[in-house]
Protein backbone atom coordinates (compact mmCIF):
# COMPACT_ATOMS: atom_id res chain seq x y z
CA UNK A 1 0.00 0.00 0.00
CA UNK A 2 2.75 2.27 0.71
CA UNK A 3 4.44 1.60 -2.32
CA UNK A 4 1.48 2.51 -4.33
CA UNK A 5 1.09 5.91 -2.61
CA UNK A 6 4.74 6.62 -3.09
CA UNK A 7 4.24 4.96 -6.79
CA UNK A 8 1.15 7.88 -7.01
CA UNK A 9 3.10 10.74 -6.11
CA UNK A 10 6.25 10.01 -8.13
CA UNK A 11 3.55 9.82 -11.35
CA UNK A 12 2.09 12.81 -10.32
CA UNK A 13 5.06 14.71 -9.85
CA UNK A 14 6.71 13.46 -13.12
CA UNK A 15 3.16 14.83 -14.85
CA UNK A 16 3.33 18.25 -13.18
CA UNK A 17 6.82 18.53 -14.65
CA UNK A 18 5.35 17.73 -17.85
CA UNK A 19 2.98 20.39 -18.07
CA UNK A 20 5.63 22.48 -16.67
CA UNK A 21 8.30 21.67 -20.00
CA UNK A 22 4.81 22.22 -21.91
CA UNK A 23 3.86 26.08 -20.42
CA UNK A 24 3.52 28.05 -23.28
CA UNK A 25 5.14 31.20 -23.86
CA UNK A 26 4.28 33.83 -26.68
CA UNK A 27 7.74 34.05 -27.72
CA UNK A 28 11.26 32.10 -27.23
CA UNK A 29 14.22 33.26 -28.47
CA UNK A 30 17.00 30.16 -28.51
CA UNK A 31 20.52 29.46 -28.95
CA UNK A 32 21.78 33.17 -28.46
CA UNK A 33 24.76 34.99 -27.32
CA UNK A 34 23.61 37.82 -24.54
CA UNK A 35 24.45 41.08 -24.03
CA UNK A 36 22.73 42.47 -21.66
CA UNK A 37 23.29 45.81 -21.29
CA UNK A 38 25.67 46.24 -18.59
CA UNK A 39 28.74 45.91 -20.57
CA UNK A 40 29.76 42.64 -18.99
CA UNK A 41 30.94 39.42 -21.17
CA UNK A 42 28.04 38.07 -22.92
CA UNK A 43 26.80 34.67 -21.77
CA UNK A 44 24.59 31.42 -23.67
CA UNK A 45 21.25 31.45 -22.95
CA UNK A 46 17.82 31.27 -23.94
CA UNK A 47 14.53 33.98 -23.40
CA UNK A 48 11.17 33.60 -22.97
CA UNK A 49 8.55 36.71 -23.29
CA UNK A 50 4.92 36.60 -22.04
CA UNK A 51 3.01 39.65 -23.47
CA UNK A 52 5.05 42.55 -23.34
CA UNK A 53 8.07 41.20 -20.49
CA UNK A 54 11.05 39.03 -20.52
CA UNK A 55 9.76 36.30 -18.20
CA UNK A 56 12.57 33.47 -17.66
CA UNK A 57 16.27 33.19 -18.95
CA UNK A 58 17.88 30.15 -19.12
CA UNK A 59 17.94 26.81 -20.92
CA UNK A 60 14.80 26.89 -22.17
CA UNK A 61 14.94 24.57 -25.00
CA UNK A 62 12.45 22.20 -24.00
CA UNK A 63 9.58 24.94 -23.41
CA UNK A 64 6.87 25.72 -25.78
CA UNK A 65 5.92 28.84 -27.47
CA UNK A 66 3.40 30.31 -30.26
CA UNK A 67 6.90 31.92 -31.66
CA UNK A 68 10.58 30.45 -31.82
CA UNK A 69 12.94 32.61 -33.00
CA UNK A 70 16.49 30.59 -33.45
CA UNK A 71 19.21 32.91 -32.21
CA UNK A 72 22.14 31.11 -33.01
CA UNK A 73 25.28 32.88 -34.16
CA UNK A 74 23.71 36.25 -33.22
CA UNK A 75 24.08 38.74 -30.36
CA UNK A 76 20.59 39.59 -28.17
CA UNK A 77 20.77 43.02 -26.80
CA UNK A 78 18.49 45.36 -25.37
CA UNK A 79 16.79 47.36 -27.33
CA UNK A 80 18.80 50.46 -28.31
CA UNK A 81 17.61 53.68 -26.61
CA UNK A 82 17.94 56.69 -29.38
CA UNK A 83 18.80 59.68 -26.69
CA UNK A 84 18.84 62.17 -29.52
CA UNK A 85 15.83 61.86 -32.06
CA UNK A 86 14.48 64.61 -34.37
CA UNK A 87 10.60 63.10 -34.39
CA UNK A 88 9.24 65.90 -35.89
CA UNK A 89 7.42 63.82 -39.09
CA UNK A 90 6.15 61.55 -36.75
CA UNK A 91 2.57 62.22 -36.92
CA UNK A 92 3.06 60.77 -41.12
CA UNK A 93 5.87 58.20 -40.35
CA UNK A 94 4.28 57.03 -37.09
CA UNK A 95 5.32 53.50 -38.07
CA UNK A 96 9.19 54.54 -36.95
CA UNK A 97 10.55 52.05 -39.86
CA UNK A 98 14.22 53.77 -40.45
CA UNK A 99 14.77 53.56 -35.98
CA UNK A 100 13.34 49.87 -35.79
CA UNK A 101 15.49 48.95 -38.69
CA UNK A 102 18.63 50.25 -36.97
CA UNK A 103 17.48 48.23 -33.35
CA UNK A 104 15.99 51.12 -31.76
CA UNK A 105 13.25 50.57 -29.67
CA UNK A 106 13.08 53.71 -28.01
CA UNK A 107 14.01 57.22 -28.96
CA UNK A 108 13.94 60.85 -26.98
CA UNK A 109 12.37 63.51 -28.95
CA UNK A 110 12.30 67.36 -28.23
CA UNK A 111 16.37 68.21 -28.58
CA UNK A 112 17.99 71.05 -29.63
CA UNK A 113 15.62 73.54 -27.82
CA UNK A 114 12.87 72.69 -30.33
CA UNK A 115 10.01 70.42 -29.03
CA UNK A 116 5.67 70.20 -29.69
CA UNK A 117 3.57 72.31 -27.73
CA UNK A 118 1.60 71.48 -25.74
CA UNK A 119 3.41 68.25 -25.16
CA UNK A 120 0.43 66.47 -23.07
CA UNK A 121 -1.91 67.09 -26.73
CA UNK A 122 0.72 65.81 -28.77
CA UNK A 123 1.26 62.45 -26.53
CA UNK A 124 -2.32 61.95 -26.83
CA UNK A 125 -2.33 62.18 -30.28
CA UNK A 126 0.45 59.81 -30.69
CA UNK A 127 -1.16 57.08 -28.43
CA UNK A 128 -4.04 57.71 -30.79
CA UNK A 129 -2.08 56.66 -33.63
CA UNK A 130 0.12 53.82 -32.18
CA UNK A 131 4.02 54.35 -32.81
CA UNK A 132 6.17 51.74 -34.05
CA UNK A 133 8.71 52.43 -31.19
CA UNK A 134 8.53 54.04 -27.59
CA UNK A 135 8.36 57.87 -27.26
CA UNK A 136 9.80 60.09 -24.86
CA UNK A 137 10.19 63.91 -24.91
CA UNK A 138 12.17 66.43 -23.76
CA UNK A 139 10.34 70.21 -23.25
CA UNK A 140 12.28 72.69 -25.81
CA UNK A 141 13.59 76.05 -24.50
CA UNK A 142 13.38 77.04 -27.94
CA UNK A 143 10.24 77.02 -28.18
CA UNK A 144 8.97 77.34 -24.85
CA UNK A 145 11.28 81.17 -25.52
CA UNK A 146 9.46 81.59 -28.78
CA UNK A 147 5.93 81.14 -26.90
CA UNK A 148 6.30 83.93 -24.66
CA UNK A 149 8.97 86.37 -26.75
CA UNK A 150 8.90 85.46 -29.93
CA UNK A 151 12.05 85.80 -31.81
CA UNK A 152 13.03 89.15 -30.03
CA UNK A 153 16.71 89.36 -29.14
CA UNK A 154 16.42 90.90 -25.60
CA UNK A 155 16.47 89.25 -22.09
CA UNK A 156 13.03 88.51 -20.41
CA UNK A 157 11.17 90.94 -18.15
CA UNK A 158 10.41 89.18 -14.78
CA UNK A 159 7.23 88.57 -15.74
CA UNK A 160 8.02 86.56 -18.91
CA UNK A 161 10.36 84.55 -17.31
CA UNK A 162 7.69 83.41 -14.68
CA UNK A 163 5.53 82.66 -17.57
CA UNK A 164 8.43 80.65 -19.46
CA UNK A 165 8.87 78.89 -16.03
CA UNK A 166 5.52 77.95 -15.44
CA UNK A 167 5.43 76.51 -19.53
CA UNK A 168 8.09 74.07 -18.48
CA UNK A 169 6.48 73.14 -14.91
CA UNK A 170 3.32 72.30 -17.16
CA UNK A 171 5.37 70.05 -20.15
CA UNK A 172 7.14 68.28 -16.86
CA UNK A 173 3.76 67.51 -15.44
CA UNK A 174 2.85 66.30 -18.35
CA UNK A 175 5.57 63.88 -19.06
CA UNK A 176 8.48 65.58 -20.69
CA UNK A 177 11.96 64.18 -18.71
CA UNK A 178 13.67 67.13 -19.12
CA UNK A 179 14.67 70.37 -21.09
CA UNK A 180 16.84 70.71 -23.95
CA UNK A 181 18.66 74.02 -24.85
CA UNK A 182 19.72 74.79 -28.47
CA UNK A 183 21.75 77.78 -27.74
CA UNK A 184 23.46 77.73 -31.23
CA UNK A 185 20.13 78.38 -32.55
CA UNK A 186 17.04 81.10 -32.76
CA UNK A 187 16.00 82.52 -29.85
CA UNK A 188 17.98 80.11 -27.66
CA UNK A 189 21.24 82.64 -28.92
CA UNK A 190 19.71 85.21 -27.19
CA UNK A 191 19.20 83.86 -24.18
CA UNK A 192 21.45 84.58 -21.32
CA UNK A 193 22.85 81.69 -19.46
CA UNK A 194 21.03 83.02 -15.93
CA UNK A 195 17.68 82.77 -18.09
CA UNK A 196 18.80 79.28 -18.75
CA UNK A 197 19.86 78.45 -15.21
CA UNK A 198 16.82 79.40 -13.84
CA UNK A 199 14.21 77.21 -16.30
CA UNK A 200 16.21 74.21 -15.54
CA UNK A 201 15.62 74.73 -12.07
CA UNK A 202 12.22 73.81 -12.33
CA UNK A 203 13.10 70.85 -14.67
CA UNK A 204 15.50 69.25 -11.81
CA UNK A 205 12.74 69.82 -9.17
CA UNK A 206 10.56 67.63 -11.22
CA UNK A 207 13.43 64.94 -11.76
CA UNK A 208 14.26 65.98 -14.90
CA UNK A 209 17.49 66.09 -16.95
CA UNK A 210 19.14 68.51 -19.50
CA UNK A 211 20.98 68.41 -22.74
CA UNK A 212 22.18 70.64 -24.53
CA UNK A 213 23.24 71.62 -28.48
CA UNK A 214 25.46 73.88 -26.73
CA UNK A 215 26.22 77.70 -27.73
CA UNK A 216 29.21 77.01 -29.97
CA UNK A 217 30.75 73.87 -31.26
CA UNK A 218 33.76 75.29 -32.77
CA UNK A 219 35.99 78.40 -31.45
CA UNK A 220 34.08 78.73 -28.29
CA UNK A 221 33.84 75.48 -27.42
CA UNK A 222 35.52 75.71 -24.33
CA UNK A 223 33.52 78.64 -23.21
CA UNK A 224 30.47 76.61 -24.26
CA UNK A 225 30.65 73.76 -22.17
CA UNK A 226 32.15 75.57 -19.22
CA UNK A 227 28.87 76.93 -19.37
CA UNK A 228 27.02 73.68 -19.30
CA UNK A 229 28.53 72.85 -16.32
CA UNK A 230 27.91 75.72 -14.48
CA UNK A 231 24.28 75.19 -15.53
CA UNK A 232 24.39 71.47 -13.84
CA UNK A 233 25.95 73.12 -10.71
CA UNK A 234 23.53 75.75 -10.10
CA UNK A 235 20.44 74.07 -11.19
CA UNK A 236 21.47 71.00 -9.50
CA UNK A 237 20.53 69.25 -12.71
CA UNK A 238 22.29 66.13 -14.88
CA UNK A 239 23.05 67.83 -17.96
CA UNK A 240 23.98 65.87 -21.35
CA UNK A 241 26.44 67.57 -24.02
CA UNK A 242 23.97 66.79 -27.05
CA UNK A 243 25.87 65.40 -30.29
CA UNK A 244 29.28 66.61 -28.82
CA UNK A 245 32.35 67.66 -31.09
CA UNK A 246 34.76 69.45 -31.61
CA UNK A 247 33.99 71.17 -35.00
CA UNK A 248 36.05 73.91 -37.93
CA UNK A 249 39.48 73.32 -38.72
CA UNK A 250 41.31 75.16 -35.70
CA UNK A 251 39.40 72.80 -33.17
CA UNK A 252 40.80 69.53 -34.62
CA UNK A 253 41.81 67.42 -32.16
CA UNK A 254 40.47 69.75 -28.98
CA UNK A 255 37.83 67.34 -27.66
CA UNK A 256 40.73 66.19 -25.71
CA UNK A 257 40.06 69.12 -23.54
CA UNK A 258 36.36 69.34 -23.03
CA UNK A 259 36.58 65.44 -22.05
CA UNK A 260 38.77 66.48 -19.45
CA UNK A 261 36.60 69.20 -18.27
CA UNK A 262 33.91 66.46 -18.42
CA UNK A 263 36.04 64.72 -16.43
CA UNK A 264 36.65 67.28 -13.64
CA UNK A 265 32.95 68.06 -13.37
CA UNK A 266 32.31 64.67 -12.28
CA UNK A 267 34.80 64.54 -9.95
CA UNK A 268 33.29 67.00 -8.02
CA UNK A 269 29.82 65.40 -8.08
CA UNK A 270 28.44 66.65 -11.27
CA UNK A 271 26.38 64.60 -13.68
CA UNK A 272 28.20 65.09 -16.85
CA UNK A 273 27.34 62.83 -19.96
CA UNK A 274 27.72 62.88 -23.48
CA UNK A 275 25.89 61.85 -26.55
CA UNK A 276 27.27 61.22 -29.92
CA UNK A 277 26.79 60.30 -33.71
CA UNK A 278 29.21 58.23 -35.67
CA UNK A 279 30.35 60.50 -38.04
CA UNK A 280 32.54 63.24 -38.94
CA UNK A 281 30.06 65.72 -40.56
CA UNK A 282 26.98 67.63 -38.94
CA UNK A 283 23.68 68.42 -40.01
CA UNK A 284 21.62 71.44 -39.80
CA UNK A 285 20.00 74.49 -41.62
CA UNK A 286 22.09 76.64 -43.82
CA UNK A 287 21.36 79.65 -41.18
CA UNK A 288 24.03 78.26 -39.00
CA UNK A 289 26.19 79.71 -41.17
CA UNK A 290 24.87 83.18 -40.92
CA UNK A 291 25.41 85.38 -37.83
CA UNK A 292 22.31 84.90 -34.80
CA UNK A 293 21.95 88.54 -34.84
CA UNK A 294 21.11 89.25 -38.07
CA UNK A 295 18.15 86.93 -37.89
CA UNK A 296 16.33 88.33 -35.24
CA UNK A 297 12.77 89.39 -35.69
CA UNK A 298 12.55 86.71 -38.21
CA UNK A 299 12.63 86.30 -42.13
CA UNK A 300 11.25 90.14 -42.91
CA UNK A 301 14.00 91.54 -40.41
CA UNK A 302 16.72 89.36 -42.07
CA UNK A 303 15.90 90.88 -45.79
CA UNK A 304 15.52 94.06 -44.48
CA UNK A 305 18.95 93.60 -43.17
CA UNK A 306 20.56 92.29 -46.13
CA UNK A 307 19.18 95.14 -48.32
CA UNK A 308 21.18 97.17 -45.86
CA UNK A 309 24.37 97.79 -47.83
CA UNK A 310 26.72 98.05 -44.76
CA UNK A 311 25.06 95.54 -42.25
CA UNK A 312 25.02 93.24 -45.49
CA UNK A 313 28.82 93.74 -45.63
CA UNK A 314 28.61 92.45 -41.89
CA UNK A 315 26.19 90.01 -42.42
CA UNK A 316 28.69 88.58 -45.48
CA UNK A 317 31.94 88.72 -43.04
CA UNK A 318 30.03 86.51 -40.41
CA UNK A 319 29.55 84.25 -42.83
CA UNK A 320 32.90 83.72 -44.55
CA UNK A 321 34.35 83.64 -41.05
CA UNK A 322 32.03 80.79 -39.88
CA UNK A 323 32.89 78.96 -43.12
CA UNK A 324 36.66 79.53 -42.62
CA UNK A 325 36.42 78.83 -38.45
CA UNK A 326 33.47 76.68 -37.91
CA UNK A 327 30.60 74.51 -39.90
CA UNK A 328 32.54 75.34 -43.48
CA UNK A 329 35.69 73.99 -42.76
CA UNK A 330 36.90 76.43 -44.67
CA UNK A 331 36.22 74.88 -48.24
CA UNK A 332 32.93 74.96 -50.09
CA UNK A 333 32.95 71.78 -51.11
CA UNK A 334 32.56 70.65 -47.21
CA UNK A 335 28.88 72.27 -47.43
CA UNK A 336 26.58 69.63 -49.19
CA UNK A 337 23.02 70.47 -49.15
CA UNK A 338 20.33 67.92 -47.81
CA UNK A 339 16.76 69.36 -48.86
CA UNK A 340 16.37 72.25 -50.76
CA UNK A 341 12.38 72.87 -51.40
CA UNK A 342 12.83 75.75 -53.77
CA UNK A 343 15.75 74.40 -56.05
CA UNK A 344 15.75 70.59 -56.11
CA UNK A 345 18.37 69.82 -58.63
CA UNK A 346 20.96 71.28 -55.28
CA UNK A 347 20.42 68.16 -52.96
CA UNK A 348 23.29 66.07 -52.66
CA UNK A 349 25.25 68.82 -54.19
CA UNK A 350 28.09 71.18 -52.95
CA UNK A 351 27.83 75.04 -52.00
CA UNK A 352 31.43 74.77 -54.71
CA UNK A 353 29.00 73.33 -57.08
CA UNK A 354 26.18 75.78 -56.81
CA UNK A 355 28.54 79.08 -57.48
CA UNK A 356 30.06 76.72 -60.61
CA UNK A 357 26.05 76.14 -61.43
CA UNK A 358 25.71 80.22 -61.20
CA UNK A 359 28.70 80.81 -63.17
CA UNK A 360 30.77 82.04 -60.57
CA UNK A 361 34.14 81.46 -59.19
CA UNK A 362 33.91 79.44 -56.34
CA UNK A 363 35.03 82.32 -54.06
CA UNK A 364 34.32 82.84 -49.86
CA UNK A 365 32.83 86.11 -50.94
CA UNK A 366 30.79 84.09 -53.62
CA UNK A 367 29.53 81.45 -51.13
CA UNK A 368 28.78 84.06 -48.75
CA UNK A 369 26.03 85.79 -51.36
CA UNK A 370 24.68 82.15 -51.82
CA UNK A 371 24.25 81.54 -48.64
CA UNK A 372 21.76 85.10 -48.09
CA UNK A 373 20.69 83.82 -51.31
CA UNK A 374 19.34 80.18 -49.96
CA UNK A 375 18.44 82.01 -46.71
CA UNK A 376 15.98 84.62 -48.49
CA UNK A 377 14.54 81.38 -50.41
CA UNK A 378 13.41 79.62 -47.45
CA UNK A 379 16.64 78.29 -46.07
CA UNK A 380 17.84 74.63 -46.70
CA UNK A 381 19.57 71.64 -44.70
CA UNK A 382 22.94 71.38 -45.19
CA UNK A 383 25.61 68.38 -44.14
CA UNK A 384 28.75 70.27 -43.24
CA UNK A 385 31.74 67.91 -43.41
CA UNK A 386 33.71 69.92 -40.90
CA UNK A 387 35.19 67.59 -37.79
CA UNK A 388 38.00 65.23 -37.61
CA UNK A 389 37.84 61.59 -36.82
CA UNK A 390 39.93 60.77 -34.30
CA UNK A 391 37.74 63.47 -32.34
CA UNK A 392 34.94 61.41 -33.05
CA UNK A 393 36.71 58.14 -31.77
CA UNK A 394 37.71 59.72 -28.70
CA UNK A 395 34.67 60.97 -27.44
CA UNK A 396 33.15 57.16 -28.20
CA UNK A 397 35.72 56.00 -26.06
CA UNK A 398 34.72 58.12 -23.11
CA UNK A 399 33.13 56.26 -20.56
CA UNK A 400 30.09 58.66 -20.24
CA UNK A 401 29.43 58.97 -24.03
CA UNK A 402 26.54 57.40 -25.34
CA UNK A 403 25.14 56.29 -28.64
CA UNK A 404 22.63 58.88 -30.14
CA UNK A 405 21.47 59.68 -34.13
CA UNK A 406 20.81 63.40 -34.12
CA UNK A 407 18.49 61.89 -36.80
CA UNK A 408 15.12 62.72 -38.47
CA UNK A 409 12.42 59.87 -39.02
CA UNK A 410 12.21 59.45 -42.68
CA UNK A 411 11.42 57.40 -46.00
CA UNK A 412 13.25 56.44 -48.21
CA UNK A 413 13.11 58.81 -51.32
CA UNK A 414 12.72 62.01 -49.24
CA UNK A 415 15.42 64.38 -49.76
CA UNK A 416 19.11 63.81 -49.35
CA UNK A 417 19.16 63.21 -45.64
CA UNK A 418 22.78 62.53 -43.33
CA UNK A 419 23.23 59.15 -43.41
CA UNK A 420 22.70 58.98 -39.76
CA UNK A 421 19.12 58.76 -40.22
CA UNK A 422 19.25 55.25 -41.28
CA UNK A 423 22.71 53.96 -40.20
CA UNK A 424 23.60 54.99 -36.65
CA UNK A 425 23.70 52.50 -34.36
CA UNK A 426 24.63 49.86 -36.90
CA UNK A 427 27.60 51.56 -38.19
CA UNK A 428 28.44 51.64 -33.95
CA UNK A 429 28.75 48.22 -34.40
CA UNK A 430 30.20 46.95 -37.76
CA UNK A 431 32.25 49.89 -38.49
CA UNK A 432 33.81 51.25 -34.94
CA UNK A 433 33.20 48.11 -33.22
CA UNK A 434 34.30 45.31 -35.48
CA UNK A 435 36.55 46.62 -38.25
CA UNK A 436 37.91 49.41 -36.23
CA UNK A 437 37.98 47.94 -32.40
CA UNK A 438 37.41 51.43 -31.59
CA UNK A 439 35.34 49.82 -28.27
CA UNK A 440 33.98 46.33 -27.79
CA UNK A 441 30.79 45.05 -28.62
CA UNK A 442 29.89 44.59 -24.90
CA UNK A 443 30.38 48.36 -23.78
CA UNK A 444 28.90 49.99 -27.10
CA UNK A 445 25.53 47.82 -25.91
CA UNK A 446 26.02 49.04 -22.79
CA UNK A 447 26.13 52.56 -24.63
CA UNK A 448 23.44 52.48 -26.60
CA UNK A 449 21.05 50.46 -23.71
CA UNK A 450 21.81 50.73 -19.50
CA UNK A 451 23.48 54.29 -19.68
CA UNK A 452 21.18 55.73 -21.50
CA UNK A 453 18.25 54.48 -19.72
CA UNK A 454 19.43 54.94 -16.14
CA UNK A 455 19.94 58.56 -17.92
CA UNK A 456 16.39 58.90 -18.49
CA UNK A 457 15.38 57.14 -15.03
CA UNK A 458 13.94 54.22 -17.09
CA UNK A 459 13.80 50.72 -14.76
CA UNK A 460 12.28 48.73 -16.77
CA UNK A 461 14.32 49.06 -19.97
CA UNK A 462 17.70 49.16 -20.89
CA UNK A 463 18.57 45.79 -19.58
CA UNK A 464 17.81 42.19 -20.15
CA UNK A 465 16.83 40.28 -17.48
CA UNK A 466 13.47 38.70 -16.00
CA UNK A 467 10.68 41.64 -15.19
CA UNK A 468 12.17 44.06 -17.99
CA UNK A 469 10.49 44.99 -20.76
CA UNK A 470 11.40 42.68 -23.90
CA UNK A 471 12.65 45.40 -25.90
CA UNK A 472 15.14 43.48 -27.53
CA UNK A 473 16.91 43.23 -30.66
CA UNK A 474 18.50 40.23 -32.52
CA UNK A 475 22.07 40.78 -34.80
CA UNK A 476 24.59 39.48 -36.33
CA UNK A 477 28.02 40.55 -35.08
CA UNK A 478 29.93 39.26 -38.25
CA UNK A 479 27.74 41.05 -40.74
CA UNK A 480 26.03 44.38 -39.27
CA UNK A 481 26.49 47.58 -40.75
CA UNK A 482 25.22 50.79 -41.96
CA UNK A 483 24.84 50.93 -45.50
CA UNK A 484 24.02 54.52 -46.10
CA UNK A 485 26.47 57.16 -47.60
CA UNK A 486 26.84 60.85 -47.83
CA UNK A 487 26.40 59.87 -51.59
CA UNK A 488 23.60 57.52 -51.57
CA UNK A 489 22.23 57.88 -47.93
CA UNK A 490 18.65 55.81 -48.41
CA UNK A 491 19.97 52.80 -47.54
CA UNK A 492 19.10 50.43 -44.78
CA UNK A 493 21.74 48.56 -42.27
CA UNK A 494 22.06 45.16 -42.78
CA UNK A 495 22.75 42.62 -39.86
CA UNK A 496 19.72 43.53 -37.72
CA UNK A 497 17.57 40.36 -38.16
CA UNK A 498 14.99 40.54 -35.90
CA UNK A 499 13.39 43.59 -33.25
CA UNK A 500 10.77 43.06 -30.34
CA UNK A 501 9.04 46.42 -28.84
CA UNK A 502 7.39 45.49 -25.76
CA UNK A 503 7.25 41.54 -26.90
CA UNK A 504 5.94 41.99 -30.48
CA UNK A 505 8.20 41.44 -33.19
CA UNK A 506 8.43 44.59 -35.70
CA UNK A 507 11.54 43.72 -37.63
CA UNK A 508 11.34 40.12 -38.99
CA UNK A 509 14.02 38.73 -40.29
CA UNK A 510 15.71 42.06 -41.35
CA UNK A 511 11.59 43.11 -43.23
CA UNK A 512 9.50 45.70 -41.15
CA UNK A 513 6.10 43.76 -40.59
CA UNK A 514 3.71 46.83 -40.08
CA UNK A 515 3.20 46.24 -36.58
CA UNK A 516 3.08 49.13 -34.37
CA UNK A 517 4.12 48.25 -30.71
CA UNK A 518 5.96 51.11 -28.98
CA UNK A 519 4.22 53.07 -26.18
CA UNK A 520 4.44 56.66 -25.34
CA UNK A 521 6.64 56.89 -22.04
CA UNK A 522 5.68 59.63 -19.83
CA UNK A 523 8.04 60.78 -17.23
CA UNK A 524 6.39 59.86 -13.50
Amino acid sequence: MKSKVVFQLIFAALILLGCENEQKYDILILNGEIYDGSGDTPFKADIAIKDSTIVSIGDLSEYKATRIIDAKGHAVAPGFIDMHAHLDPILKLSDCESHLRQGVTTALGGPDGGSPWPIKAHLDTLEQIGVGMNIAYLVGHNQVRKNIMALENRAPTQEELEQMKAQVKEAMTEGAFGISTGLKYLPGAFSNVDEVIELSKVASSMDGIYTSHLREEGLGLFDAVAEAISISEKADIPVILTHHKAIGKPMWGKSAVTLAMVDSARTIGLDIKIDQYPYSASHTGISVLIPSWARAGGAEAFKERVQNVQLRDSIKRGIIFNILNDRGGNDLTRIQFAKVKWMKELEGKTLKYWCELKGLEPTLENGADLVIEAQLNGGASCIYHAMHEEDVERIMKHPQTMIASDGRLVKPGQGHPHPRWYGTFPRVLGHYVREKSIITLPVAIYKMTKLPASSLGLTDRGMINEGMKADIVVFNPNTVIDKATFEEPHQYPEGIDFVLVNGQVTIDQMNYNGTKAGTVLRKK
